[in-house]
């Protein structure tokens, strides 16, 4: 073997070893194979030439080694009208996701009933309610109250909880969320909330650029459009996260071990 066989032979190995001391390989953190990683809510609306432009995004999807629940805007304005489609709220809850929303609730329960049961740290993000504040959008100001931006009933925060206000699209913008994430050794978010291409998609971007392994949890996040929904996930999951599936999640977090909040502390 040539010196430049030898060096390259050396750096292969290193990397074997690295890839061995991975997260997913040595904890078995590894959620879903490349070959199921189009298997998600946008299969109907990707066309098939888009899918085989983004096919080099492939890869094995996974849950980071400390990971916490994050929680975006999942405050009682969204849920205003009850359980119908969005267009048919406009005239009198224009804010509503309606139908989305409400089909959420559940899956995201579940979800928060995992997190819990495995001792993971819970942060929630919400709107900062001031009739001043800074517009989130570019959309015409809307009227709303104190109680419109506070958490929703089914998602009540326990006492070890940790909430913060925003006013910008991003759950990390004016918050001092990457510090309590930094405090608390958190390499990685579960992240649940809407909507899925305005808060979801900044925070997930933000916590990508922060170096924090980011998964999305498919029936836990919405939109006040199905297709718009459909396309960020598609979006953000070649690029930004792991959008990831339920069950795979709850499964995952059922068969790691049980945290305190004094371990992550």
């Amino acid at each position: 073997m040539n010196f430049c066989g030898y060096v390259a032979s050396c750096l292969i190995l290193s990397h074997n070893k690295k890839r061995e001391n991975n997260i997913f390989f040595n904890r078995g953190y590894a959620m879903a194979k490349p070959e199921a990683f189009e298997n998600h809510c946008w299969a109907d609306v990707i066309p098939s030439e888009d899918m085989q432009t983004y096919s080099p995004y492939a890869r094995e999807t996974f849950i980071g080694k400390n990971p916490a629940l994050l929680c975006i805007d999942l405050y009682n304005l969204v849920y205003k009208g009850g359980a119908e489609l969005p267009h048919e709220l406009d005239a009198e809850f224009p804010n509503s996701c309606g139908i989305y929303a409400h089909n959420a609730i559940e899956p995201t329960k579940r979800l928060f009933s995992a997190t819990r049961a495995a001792g993971l740290p819970v942060y929630y993000v919400t709107a900062q309610f001031n009739p001043h504040r800074v517009n989130s959008t570019k959309r015409v100001h809307l009227k709303t109250t104190a109680e419109d931006c506070e958490i929703h009933d089914a998602f009540t925060p326990e006492p070890e909880d940790v909430v913060f206000r925003k006013e910008r699209p991003s759950a990390f913008f004016g918050t001092p969320l990457i510090a309590h994430l930094n405090q608390r050794r958190i390499d990685s978010l579960i992240i649940c909330g809407e909507s899925t291409s305005g808060c979801v998609r900044a925070s997930v971007l933000e916590a990508h650029m922060y170096g924090l392994h980011v998964s999305v949890v498919e029936e836990c996040v919405f939109d006040r459009s199905e297709i718009i929904h459909k396309v960020s996930l598609f979006d953000m999951h070649h690029k930004y996260a792991d959008v990831m599936k339920l069950e795979e999640v709850i499964t995952h977090l059922e068969n790691i071990p049980t945290q305190s909040a004094a371990e992550v502390a």
